[in-house]
C-alpha cells in the first residue's frame, strides 16, 4: 500500500509520546513492506534538518518537511481569545505553506491511505478531498478537549477561566470534524467510545502505540535499588502539575523516612519557573538526557503522578517494557488495560501514593515481580509490527468494501 502520514511535528527525535506514536507507526508500515511518505510541519519547537535524522530512520519513508513556526505568541493568543471561536491550539497549525506542499505532493504521488496524525491535521481534509481519492484515516492520539478540561479543573483564577474556554472551543472543533474522514483510528478503546458518543459513525479500529522490542531491552546491570525516577516532557502541563503535587505532598514524607533515597527527574524543555519549584532535598534534576532507555534501565521505581491529560501514556508503556514497577493514577493508566497489584500499582491520593512507593522500596521481591509481569503484559499486547499489521488489515478490508 502507498501510505501518506500527515504530522504537525517531526517525529524525530522520538522524545515525547506523540513523536513515538508517529514514528513507530512509520517504522511498522515500512517493515511490513509498504511505501510510506511523511509530510510534516517543521515547527520552531521541534525543528530539525532531514540530514540530522539517522540513515536507518530516513530509509523508512520519504520524509518531507514544511517550515511552519507554530510558536506560541501571546499577542496572537489574546487576539484569538477575544475575536475568534477557533481554538488557538488549532489556529497555530493552519498554514498556507503546508497546504501548498500538500497539494504539490498529492499531484505528484498517488496514495491508497492518508493518515492524519492527530486532530490538528483535520483542517486539511478539504484539500485532500479535492486533490486525492485516497481513504482518509483520522488517527486520534487522544481526546484533545479532555486534556484542557481536566487541567482547568486543577487551575485557579484567570488561568482556569481561559482553559475552560479553550477546552470548550477544542470540543466544538473536534465535533465539527467528526465523520469528515473515512475511517477513525483511536489510540485507545476508551477514546474510540468517547468519539462514538460525540457522534462518530465511521468504521473504527483501535491502534495502540506499539513497542519496538529490538530497541527496548530490559537489563539490571546498572540498576540503582532503591531509587525513584520520572521521565517525560516537562513542558507538558499534566506532567508539571502531577510532579509538583508529588513533590509538595508525597516526597517530603518519603524523604524523611528514607533520607538516602534519590528521586531522579529527567525531561526536556522544563521552564525556569518549574525548575525553581522542584528544588527539594534528594531530588536530582537531570534535564534532557541522551539515552532515555539507558536511564530507565538504571533506576528502580517509576512514578507517574497524573491527574489530567488524555490518550495513552507512552512513557508508561516503555517503562513497563523495560521491567519497571510503576506507581501511577487511574488517569495515568487510562486506556492501558493494566491490572493493579499484578503489573502496576495504582494510587490516587497522597496516602496511597506514599504507601505504594514505600512497598516497592521495602520489598525487592514485589518490585521484581511487578516488573516481570509488566514485561510480559507489554510483549503480549503492544508489539509494534502486530499493531501496524492489524491496522493495515483494517485498511485493506475497508478499501475492498468500497
Amino acid at each position: 500500500m502507498r501510505i501518506l502520514q500527515l504530522m504537525n511535528k517531526v517525529p524525530w527525535p522520538p522524545k515525547d509520546g506523540g513523536a513515538i506514536a508517529c514514528l513507530n507507526m512509520t517504522k511498522g508500515f515500512s517493515m511490513l513492506g509498504h511505501e510510506v511518505t511523511v509530510l510534516s510541519m517543521n515547527t520552531s519547537k521541534h525543528h530539525i534538518r532531514i540530514k540530522d535524522m539517522p540513515p536507518h530512520i530516513r530509509s523508512k519513508a520519504d520524509f518531507r518537511l514544511v517550515e511552519v513556526p507554530a510558536s506560541v505568541n501571546w499577542v496572537e493568543a489574546t487576539l484569538n481569545f477575544l475575536f475568534s471561536k477557533l481554538p488557538y491550539n488549532a489556529q497555530r497549525f493552519i498554514s498556507d505553506e503546508f497546504s501548498f506542499e500538500l497539494i504539490k505532493l498529492l499531484t505528484e504521488k498517488h496514495f491508497d491511505v492518508i493518515q492524519l496524525e492527530g486532530l490538528y491535521l483535520c483542517p486539511y481534509i478539504p484539500v485532500i478531498r479535492k486533490y486525492s481519492d485516497a481513504v482518509i484515516a483520522y488517527r486520534a492520539h487522544n481526546i484533545e478537549y479532555e486534556i484542557w478540561e481536566r487541567t482547568a479543573k486543577l487551575s485557579e483564577g484567570m488561568r482556569s477561566t481561559y482553559l475552560r474556554n479553550l477546552s470548550k472551543r477544542i470540543k466544538h472543533f473536534e465535533i465539527s470534524y467528526l465523520n469528515q474522514y473515512d475511517l477513525l483510528v483511536p489510540i485507545t478503546d476508551r477514546d474510540g467510545m468517547i468519539l462514538d458518543a460525540l457522534g462518530n459513525t465511521k468504521p473504527r479500529h483501535t491502534s495502540q502505540t506499539g513497542i519496538d522490542f529490538a530497541s527496548l531491552v530490559p537489563t539490571a546491570k546498572k540498576l540503582e535499588f532503591p531509587s525513584l525516577f520520572h521521565i517525560g516532557a516537562l513542558d507538558w502541563a499534566p506532567n508539571q502539575e502531577g510532579l509538583i503535587w508529588f513533590l509538595n505532598n508525597c516526597w517530603p514524607k518519603i524523604h524523611e523516612q528514607y533520607p538516602d533515597l534519590k528521586f531522579y527527574l529527567a525531561g526536556r524543555n522544563a521552564p525556569e519557573w518549574f525548575e525553581r519549584l522542584i528544588k527539594f532535598k534528594g531530588v536530582e534534576y537531570l534535564g534532557e538526557i541522551s539515552d532515555a532507555y539507558d536511564f530507565i534501565n538504571s533506576k528502580a521505581v517509576m512514578v507517574v503522578p497524573l491527574f489530567s491529560g488524555s490518550g495513552m501514556r507512552i512513557k508508561i508503556i516503555e517503562g513497563m517494557a523495560l521491567g519497571k514497577p510503576i506507581v501511577t493514577t487511574d488517569i495515568g493508566t487510562e486506556g492501558i488495560p493494566t491490572e493493579n497489584e499484578n503489573n502496576i500499582l495504582i494510587a490516587n491520593d497522597v496516602d496511597q501514593f506514599i504507601k505504594a512507593v514505600t512497598r516497592l522500596i521495602n520489598d525487592r521481591e514485589l518490585s521484581d515481580r511487578i516488573g516481570r509481569n509488566a514485561i510480559g503484559f507489554i510483549q503480549e499486547k503492544y508489539d509494534n509490527l502486530s499493531q501496524a499489521g492489524a491496522l493495515i488489515e483494517f485498511y485493506i478490508k475497508q478499501i475492498n468494501k468500497n
